[in-house]
């Protein structure tokens, strides 16, 4: 995803944390997206991170590692 958003001149700040670190870590994110095998925990992170949009990156563009597509998803997500 950080490769795709610097080809893309889409200027963001990724980072990857385990959900159990959501509350002190991403509390303050513009979005937090959840890997497909985490998904289940998506109302807890809600909950965790109130104001903080949470989605589920699709399965599909997970498995292919298709950063440009999750960027797209990101963008959407937020307006952009």
């Amino acid at each position: 995803m950080q490769t795709a958003a610097q080809e893309m001149a889409y200027i963001c700040e990724i980072a990857a944390y385990p959900t159990s670190e959501a509350k002190t870590k991403a509390s303050d994110a513009d979005l937090i997206l959840l890997g497909p095998q985490v998904r289940f925990s998506m109302e807890k992170i809600k909950a965790q991170c109130p104001g903080v949009q949470v989605a589920a990156i699709d399965m599909r563009l997970y498995g292919k590692m298709d950063g440009k597509a999750v960027i797209e998803f990101a963008k959407q997500k937020l307006g952009d």
